[in-house]
């Protein structure tokens, strides 16, 4: 620390440096400094250190001269997917503590690279599942823990889009993203979903990915971001999965950029246990977010909803209030060495079923997973 700050490094300037953890960390500015910048692009990175940098901040593309100053504290991985191993591997071998922009990989081998390097380092580490800190979320988790659903048997995890294809970036590109919305918006749904049931222990995933609409020129009509080019887009359209946990419950996950469905429903969870049910609604189907009881009451069904809690702080071109809230706990972890709400080893978990579910869908098989 330096003047009492920790002291930040930010590796990747794009999209989801600026709109969400830049912003967060200026909040920050009681706790920390942005003091470095990288970027393949060195204009992007200039940019960044001039609008949240220090006076002095450095401006570096490469990633390892970034990480041989000993003055930095923190770094945040924001790069496209296939490059977070090898980033955050090498932020501990340096002595850095990482937050890594979700998911923690793009595959199971490299995520088990990373915990590898976190254990060793002795240092902190966490992942970027913002959507835990929404009120909404975080009332739900509380619920949960308090056992008013009872057993949670059945849960779906919602990641759905009608038209919103992302037309900026590496997106589309499968060598960078590993893939297109399963691990993009359906991790954070997935993440969502298994924090509330807390449950971590997948037995068997199964699952489909499809490439339907991605190369059709007229489904890019009516997109949200504009048409994207159907000669270039290599990811899938639309995925489902299906998960067994070891002490027999279910979960449906399902995750879309485009797909012909009316309810386009992100970032969401639904929850069925004994005593009640609950339901998360958010996405572009609903102008609020909105957590939703279900249960019997009296000798009646009844429903129970809270108070709309404003719209749902994702990344979706602007920075909202969740975001805020993990970049402060986040750095107060370090500062008060406790743990980060986001737990590398559910981050892991996270990841190795997205994997099954590509790997299930290639291979037409259950696949079983290792411990």
């Amino acid at each position: 620390m330096k003047n009492g700050k920790l002291q930040v490094g930010l590796i990747g300037c794009g999209g989801i440096a600026n709109n969400k953890h830049m912003p967060a960390l200026k909040d920050c500015n009681d706790l920390c400094e942005m003091v470095a910048f990288c970027d393949l692009i060195e204009e992007r990175a200039a940019k960044a250190a001039k609008e949240y940098g220090t006076e002095n901040a450095k401006v570096y593309t490469d990633y390892k001269e970034l990480l041989k100053d000993p003055e930095i504290d923190v770094v945040h991985v924001l790069t496209p997917n296939v490059a977070h191993c090898e980033i955050t591997v090498a932020a501990f071998e340096a002595g850095k503590n990482v937050l890594c922009e979700k998911p923690m990989a793009h595959c199971t081998a490299d995520a088990r690279k990373m915990i590898d390097a976190w254990k060793k380092s002795g240092r902190k580490f966490t992942i970027g599942y913002q959507n835990r800190f929404r009120p909404e979320i975080q009332m739900l988790k509380k619920s949960c823990e308090a056992g008013e659903l009872g057993e949670i048997y059945y849960g779906k995890a919602h990641a759905v889009r009608r038209r919103a294809v992302p037309t900026w970036g590496v997106f589309p590109d499968k060598s960078k993203q590993g893939g297109g919305p399963l691990i993009d918006i359906g991790t954070h749904a997935l993440d969502i979903t298994l924090w509330c049931m807390d449950n971590y222990k997948p037995k068997s995933v199964s699952g489909q990915v499809f490439y339907k609409l991605g190369h059709l020129p007229q489904a890019t009509e009516g997109n949200m971001f504009g048409p994207w080019d159907p000669d270039t887009y290599e990811v899938e359209d639309s995925a489902m999965g299906f998960i067994k946990m070891e002490d027999g419950s279910l979960i449906n996950l399902e995750a879309s950029w485009a797909l012909n469905m009316l309810d386009s429903r992100e970032a969401s969870t639904t929850l069925c246990g004994t005593l009640a049910g609950a339901e998360v609604h958010s996405g572009m189907s609903y102008p609020v977010d909105e957590l939703i009881f279900n249960r019997g009451h009296h000798g009646e069904l009844t429903e129970e909803r809270l108070s709309p809690a404003g719209n749902v702080a994702y990344f979706e071109g602007t920075h909202g209030e969740p975001g805020h809230i993990e970049a402060r706990q986040w750095l107060n972890a370090i500062i008060n060495d406790t743990e980060p709400l986001v737990k590398p080893e559910q981050a892991f978990i996270v990841t190795q079923i997205l994997e099954a579910i590509y790997k299930s869908a290639e291979t037409g098989k259950e696949i079983f997973l290792e411990d």
